[in-house]
């Protein structure tokens, strides 16, 4: 956004802001138009949640206010000019009961045409048409479509029903025809006269979204495989959210966006963190035994895009205390961590840590503590539970947007799409690092969300590590999320590849002198 955008966003704020009806009345007005709170969602920009909170009583601000009004509106307009109430519902602002006269308005001119008319925004990259469903370069109040009709009727099944120029009503003043075809949607009044339900495209599937975004870009680039993959980059954010969005259709139960949130979830300074352990490795074999050993350094792929797939709080965290471990439910806990006996073969579960006493983890990392202390391991007491926030949980909340997304990468894997795979890993990348307290994502405020699914993702390193270990491997090294450091066979441990659940080599290089660990790379 450019420096006089932001002025005039925020002058937009501050000015006179249009009505809106009371919010069972927008809930009213979606539901009779048989919309979807994501078709609504996927129009404005913004996320089903969103659309939820302002049928709630909260109310958009600034440019998205008034696009919502606008859409509002519209809707009014359509349901009074298709039926002649003897008197608007008493429900109603007046402001936003269509006047009669509305139909006999003649059509706005475009812009360039010398009248006021609607903003057209000149699109980057193309988006799919509100009316056809097509790339179209062109934005119109908000609203992605073809300036020229003629674009549309080359792909709409029944162009016929559609004119070149809007039907001008007896009681309108004679208008010269423009030298130019002017659009087909215009005001909300004489949007009823267009066929109704293509007023918001659906989109053919999570896959496609990701697909079609690459190709526009790409078109829109002249097949620049650079500069396609830096717009594709910048936009990663709002794209992810969109998938989101379009993977969370028919889901059973809504998330809540934007929670009540703990104070050990909020950042104690404006530069400092919160109060979360996320137990993130950091960990090297002190003493290797004696001599020289060949060591591997393992790449695991896809660490967070495999950690979406993890216990998380549906609602809003609730909190409990004295209770045991209740697998239905997933949150954050203060736990006092058991003692780790095994740190010269593996790593501590919890990470390296230096202060003692009790901390506040997550739900993967209470987890695999309270597996590890179970009869099948046997590897430590169990943790000590004080206190916890907690929601009703599932595993299964992200596994669609985890599946588009991991097709997508599979897909540009197998073809050498380098575009498509980056625009993938920065997808679920920054969609991880942005649902906490970030500028960049303003639709999902979830930081438990965050640190539940980066502690999975250290959690799964941990989990390979043991596996390792098990299979009579030296663990040498573990870091961060993707990061194995191994001497012995590991190919007769872990499949070898660039698929999620495969390894790749990232270094190699001897170590171990007379017992110690110095290192010497070799390559």
């Amino acid at each position: 956004m450019s420096d006089f955008d932001a002025i005039d966003s925020l002058l937009a704020a501050v000015g006179p802001e249009a009505e809106l009806p009371a919010p069972k009345v927008r809930q009213e007005l979606r539901e009779r138009a048989r919309l979807s709170k994501a078709q609504v969602a996927r129009a404005l920009g913004v996320s089903p949640s969103t659309v939820t909170g302002w049928e709630s009583g909260r109310d958009p601000v600034g440019e998205m206010r008034t696009k919502y009004a606008y859409l509002l509106d519209g809707l009014v307009a359509k349901f009074t000019a298709d039926t002649a109430p003897s008197a608007p519902p008493a429900t109603e602002p007046a402001a936003l009961q269509a006047p009669a006269a509305a139909e006999a308005l003649p059509p706005s001119p475009a812009p360039d045409e010398g009248g006021e008319g609607d903003e057209v925004e000149v699109l980057a990259v193309s988006e799919p048409c509100v009316l056809c469903g097509h790339p179209a370069r062109t934005r119109v109040a908000g609203f992605a479509q073809h300036l020229d009709p003629a674009d549309c009727q080359a792909t709409v099944a029944a162009p016929d029903k559609l004119t070149t120029q809007p039907a001008q009503p007896e009681t309108a003043p004679a208008v010269k025809p423009p030298s130019r075809t002017p659009r087909t949607s215009a005001r909300p009044a004489e949007r009823s006269k267009g066929p109704a339900r293509r007023a918001f495209q659906e989109p053919s599937g999570p896959g496609d979204l990701i697909s079609e975004a690459v190709k526009a870009a790409l078109a829109e680039h002249h097949g620049d495989v650079e500069a396609a993959t830096a717009v594709l980059l910048k936009r990663a954010i709002p794209d992810a959210m969109r998938l989101l969005d379009e993977t969370r259709k028919g889901a059973r139960y809504d998330v809540i966006a934007h929670p009540w949130i703990p104070d050990i979830l909020k950042k104690q300074t404006s530069r400092g963190a919160d109060q979360i352990w996320e137990a993130r490795p950091k960990w090297t074999r002190r003493e290797l035994p004696p001599g020289r050993h060949e060591v591997t350094a393992l790449d695991i792929n896809g660490a967070y895009l495999s950690a979406l797939k993890t216990h998380l709080p549906l609602g809003q965290l609730e909190h409990s205390a004295g209770l045991p471990h209740d697998r239905r439910r997933a949150g954050v806990h203060l736990i006092t961590p058991p003692e780790w006996e095994h740190e010269a073969v593996l790593p501590n579960p919890i990470g390296q840590r230096d202060e003692p006493g009790p901390l506040w983890v997550t739900e993967p990392t209470l987890r695999l503590l309270l597996r590890l202390s179970g009869p099948k391991y046997g590897l430590c007491a169990p943790p000590e539970i004080h206190e916890s926030y907690t929601s009703g949980a599932t595993e299964n909340l992200l596994e669609k947007f985890r599946i588009a997304l991991k097709d997508a990468r599979d897909t540009a894997i197998a073809e050498g799409d380098e575009v498509t795979l980056e625009y993938v890993k920065a997808m679920y990348a920054k969609f991880v690092s942005t649902m906490g307290e970030s500028n960049y994502n303003r639709e999902l405020y979830r930081p438990d969300w965050m640190h539940i699914i980066r502690s999975q993702a250290f959690s799964n390193l941990w989990l390979k590590a043991l596996k390792a270990h098990d299979e009579g491997l030296m663990v040498v090294r573990a870091m961060g999320t993707d990061e194995l450091h191994v001497t012995g066979d590991w190919r007769g441990v872990f499949p070898e590849g660039r698929g999620v659940t495969e390894v790749k080599v990232k270094d190699t290089y001897t170590a171990g002198t007379a017992g110690h660990t110095e290192t010497e790379e070799e390559g």
